[in-house]
């Protein structure tokens, strides 16, 4: 096995002289005969052990066994027990889940206590091969990638030097040292889905192929050095899609999404996902594969929940994916006043008497006699038609907004302006009417101007997508 861990570790560089090494111990044979191969080395070692608190007295016995043993060794021990239950409780994960993070945020603590420049844990090659496995079956982002051989961490980087040796040669090397260690009954079990695919997988493919190990961490190699470049690259368009954030809200272009390669597209939304779920990513392919067919549709608009209450919606040649709330729309009337203004959900409208046509209007104004006055500001009712400029028929306010592209959330705020008799005259930096003629003496104009709210239109508090 030592042969074999030393190549590792050169080909992989994962240690040097001089440096600062703490070694995950949990007890067991992996962990023991990483610490006995570590401690040869003359580095500096700390070894830590976490006491997860999760089966009594026997897990208070892994802690002591363990630090019986580095005060014969001579190595440096730190230890934790921290009741993973209650913290299983509060952050609503598995159990699984909790004692990982319990753990890793202690390994954090002793890295920092140290300015340690590395963490080795005792992972080897049949946990990469059921390690792929599982994620495959299960749908896994990850795939094919497996256990990393290093990665950054704390003040440093996270290594595994085991990754090139099988259980069986770790058994042994422990075997040739005299090295004692301590069984965890749980391995044995057939509740958890790691020790089936251990029993009945790994032993159909060692028959296959001794050497599989091998194998599956080349296969691992190589699919994690793509996996960086293709997320690299990923990253480096990230700019060319999304057009607003914050910690709650991505809003993307879908045009541009579309034009990526759809290797990068899976990559784009990966990215958006970890952005948006922090730490917590409960994410698999099977979501980025179903927001890839949302946003793949035909359909003009369109929706998908996502876990922990994130949800991507798409309109027209957007997407928003938001953890915010989609309120109903409460529907309003308002009476404008000239000079006068009044505040919707998407913005302001102003009436500001003039004496003559100002220059430079644009699709936000109108201008109207006083004599239409007061105008009536609300939002959209079924059946509301209007007599766009230059056409003799009227046309629906429902499609008006379809040929605009508005998204569907704003659609049931959009102000509509009625003149004093009930006609709609105009809706709001849309479509005006032909009913807004000007005489030929033009005196007692109104000048109507419509501002957007800033926050809606960019994806601040307010921003329903």
């Amino acid at each position: 096995m030592q042969q074999d861990v030393d190549r590792f570790i050169q080909k992989h560089d994962l240690l040097h002289e001089g440096d600062v090494v703490v070694a995950g111990v949990s007890g067991g044979p992996d962990s023991v005969a990483l610490l006995h191969y570590l401690n040869k080395l003359g580095l500096k070692l700390i070894a830590a052990h976490v006491d997860h608190k999760l089966r009594g007295a026997e897990s208070a016995e892994d802690l002591s066994f363990v630090k019986r043993m580095c005060e014969r060794e001579g190595i440096q021990f730190e230890s934790a027990s921290i009741d993973v239950e209650k913290y299983k409780k509060e952050k609503g994960v598995s159990t699984q889940v909790a004692a990982r993070e319990c753990r890793y945020d202690f390994f954090h603590q002793v890295m920092n206590k140290y300015n340690a420049t590395s963490l080795a844990l005792a992972h080897h090659g049949d946990d990469q091969i059921e390690t792929m496995l599982m994620r495959q079956v299960h749908g896994s982002i990850s795939g094919l990638s497996g256990i990393a051989v290093k990665r950054k961490f704390a003040s440093g980087l996270l290594i595994r030097p085991l990754l090139g040796v099988t259980k069986e040669q770790i058994l042994s090397y422990c075997e040739e040292h005299s090295l004692p260690f301590r069984i965890d009954p749980s391995n044995e079990s057939d509740n958890y889905m790691r020790n089936r695919f251990r029993k009945q997988v790994l032993p159909f493919l060692k028959e296959e192929n001794p050497n599989v190990h091998v194998r599956y961490q080349l296969y691992s190699e190589r699919m994690q050095s793509d996996e960086d470049y293709l997320m690299e690259l990923a990253g480096s368009r990230l700019d060319e899609v999304i057009i607003d954030q914050n910690d709650k809200i991505v809003k993307i272009d879908n045009k541009s999404y579309h034009y990526l390669p759809i290797p990068l597209q899976r990559r784009v939304i990966h990215l958006i996902l970890n952005y948006l779920y922090k730490s917590n990513a409960p994410f698999s392919s099977i979501h980025i594969e179903d927001l890839r067919s949302l946003l793949d549709s035909e359909h003009p608009s369109a929706s998908l929940d996502l876990p922990l209450e994130l949800r991507a919606v798409k309109s027209y040649d957007t997407c928003c994916f938001t953890f915010e709330t989609f309120r109903e729309v409460e529907s309003y009337t308002k009476q404008l006043d000239s000079p006068g203004s009044v505040e919707t959900p998407l913005g302001t409208i102003t009436a500001t008497l003039v004496d003559e046509l100002p220059l430079n209007l644009s699709g936000e104004d109108l201008i109207i006699e006083s004599t239409m006055f007061p105008v009536t500001v609300r939002s959209r009712r079924a059946g509301d038609r209007i007599q766009p400029k230059g056409m003799i028929g009227t046309k629906k306010v429902k499609d008006i907004f379809i040929d605009r592209k508005i998204n569907r959330s704003e659609r049931d705020s959009w102000p509509i302006v009625e003149s004093s008799d009930g006609t709609i005259i105009w809706v709001a930096g849309l479509t005006r009417s032909e009913k807004v003629t000007l005489p030929a003496k033009r005196k007692k104009l109104v000048h109507l101007h419509y501002e957007k709210n800033y926050l809606h239109r960019l994806g601040g508090q307010d921003h329903r997508c």
